[in-house]
């Protein structure tokens, strides 16, 4: 691997590493693993495994992408965005067909980087991004109704529109003291950041919950209200590593569902680490941070993990606390593996509820309801965008979202491509004012009996091919030379090649001399690479216009 492509910012930094920058880590490092406990928790259980699963994902994906990641402050681990795709896989696969489909997201995750695929982000559109953000959050909120209101419901439906139905017919179960538990949950959570920014919300939201449960069930005899321990059996200490199974079947069925995760993975890290530049006044390595998620993302199946990728709350909570370098993220796996180890038996008691109250607090967080009414008021084609994979995400799933997101935007952008690329034809006289591959001062150009000129403005590829062919028949008149001017021309398709080839060949059936010009190097060697110096003739393919009529005047004059 070349060195231009992988250059971990741990390695970097450490050159330079002293005291005083080693007790602003740790203290962050703290910090942000005390605020990544509870989230691990619920994002483990929101997705269908077990709050170990949780809490190892954050601490070996943590543990990877602060040492070989490419940003100095990014916090890596479980996010919500994976919440929904995870439990889904699981539903359907099983965890195996997870851990399956991780490492082969891993497997991606290095290859975009190795390819320096890093700046991929810039091509997925911004309504796409909060269009299944937002879908998200929406979904990630549906599935925490049956234990923030107690409703006690077994086998709730993956589906949106059948689980809101199964919600509202058992609504009459609902359970007021999980009810009042998941509400002040969020309300804790809500108003923490008005008194304190160092203690996150959900952790004292945590505490004070879990402590009130516990009073509850042991003096008050409620027992009503569901914890961890209902649910799971709490296992301090690290789990045994797990071997994959490899089926070639499975591989081909989970590989679009691996797509999805490479590609949410890439865009929220990369996300994250773009905020993060913005705010410490530094620039990530996109493409070592790609490889560091990827092979974050194939060491954690080894320990039964789930996804992971850079958080961006996570990452704030670091920079906010005076993280300088990687080291603070590798302290806030350390504090993470420490609870896991000696604490861990303590999370049996956190109620439910709660942990339903730290996650709509999340989705409601994640759902960039701001932005979405923002993007409302955008282009018609950027909210058709916008709102189809909004929905798709929340009624169907991730994957078909993010796919038949990115087709419309593939199409609304050619469509504005086409719109935008003009063809003009001039036979008379041509305005030579503001021409830029000409050198001579006369602002005008006599153009000869017999002579059109075509212009292009714009790349020619199909859509404005077959443009440019219908314009041609459009005109009656049949002349002796067609000059189509290609300085505008910033590349050409296999589509442009074949529609001008046949245009060729169809005007030298009809006796009408093709020049080009003003043609531009790429296209000039795309051009060349698919036969038109022998097809045309190379002195036929000029560099300017002046030329192209001087050439075009002879030949007239030998006619």
């Amino acid at each position: 691997m070349k060195a231009n492509i992988f250059q971990p910012k741990l390695f970097q930094t450490i050159k330079t590493y002293n005291k005083q920058t080693f007790a602003s880590d740790v203290m962050a490092g703290l910090i942000v693993g005390i605020v990544a406990l509870p989230l691990a928790i619920a994002f483990g259980i929101a997705s269908g495994v077990s709050p170990q699963t949780g809490i190892i994902t954050a601490i070996v994906a943590g543990l990877i992408i602060s040492l070989f990641g490419g940003s100095k402050v990014q916090i890596g681990g479980p996010t919500g965005a994976f919440i929904v795709i995870v439990y889904g896989i699981i539903q359907e696969y099983g965890m195996s067909g997870l851990l399956l489909a991780t490492t082969l997201a891993g497997i991606m995750l290095i290859l975009l980087g190795v390819f320096k695929l890093g700046t991929i982000i810039k091509y997925i559109p911004y309504p796409i991004i909060v269009g299944f953000t937002s879908g998200i959050a929406v979904t990630i909120f549906s599935t925490q109704m049956n234990d923030l209101f107690g409703l006690g419901l077994k086998d709730v439906p993956a589906d949106f529109v059948e689980k809101w139905i199964m919600y509202f017919q058992n609504f009459a179960n609902i359970d007021i003291w999980s009810t009042l538990i998941g509400v002040a949950s969020v309300i804790i959570i809500a108003i923490t950041p008005r008194f304190t920014k160092v203690i996150p919300g959900s952790l004292i939201a945590i505490i004070l919950m879990t402590v009130a449960v516990y009073l509850m069930k042991e003096f008050g005899g409620i027992t009503t209200i569901d914890t961890i321990g209902d649910r799971f059996d709490i296992k301090p200490g690290l789990p045994e590593m797990q071997l994959l199974s490899l089926d070639w079947e499975q591989i081909k069925s989970l590989f679009p569902v691996a797509l999805t995760i490479a590609i949410l993975g890439a865009i929220e890290s990369l996300l994250s680490a773009t905020v993060a530049d913005g705010v410490i006044g530094d620039r990530h390595d996109s493409n070592t941070e790609l490889i560091a998620q990827g092979i974050a993302n194939i060491t954690t199946p080894i320990f039964g993990g789930i996804p992971a990728t850079g958080a961006i709350a996570r990452t704030m909570t670091n920079i906010n606390n005076g993280g300088k370098t990687p080291v603070a993220g590798v302290i806030h796996a350390i504090v993470l593996l420490l609870i896991l180890m000696f604490l861990m038996p303590l999370a049996e008691f956190i109620p439910m509820p709660c942990l339903a109250g730290v996650l709509v607090i999340v989705s409601y967080n994640m759902s960039e309801w701001r932005t979405f009414k923002a993007l409302m008021k955008n282009p018609k084609s950027d909210i058709a965008v916008l709102l189809v994979t909004f929905f798709l995400t929340v009624i169907f799933d991730l994957t078909i979202a993010i796919e038949i997101g990115m087709i419309i935007a593939c199409l609304l952008f050619m469509r504005r491509i086409l719109e935008t690329t003009k063809i003009s034809v001039t036979t008379d006289v041509l305005d030579l004012n503001a021409e830029t591959d000409i050198n001579n001062k006369e602002e005008k150009l006599t153009i000869p009996k017999g002579v059109e000129i075509y212009e292009i403005d714009g790349p020619y590829f199909f859509g404005i091919a077959n443009k440019f062919e219908e314009q041609m028949v459009m005109l009656h008149d049949r002349p002796k030379i067609r000059i189509i001017r290609m300085r505008r021309v910033p590349f050409i398709d296999s589509t442009g090649i074949h529609n001008l080839t046949n245009l060729c060949r169809m005007s030298q059936k009809e006796n009408v001399k093709i020049i080009l010009s003003g043609v531009k190097p790429k296209v000039h060697e795309v051009l060349e690479k698919a036969g038109f110096n022998d097809l045309l003739g190379r002195e036929n393919i000029c560099s300017n216009i002046h030329e192209a009529i001087e050439k075009a005047t002879k030949a007239i004059e030998e006619k």
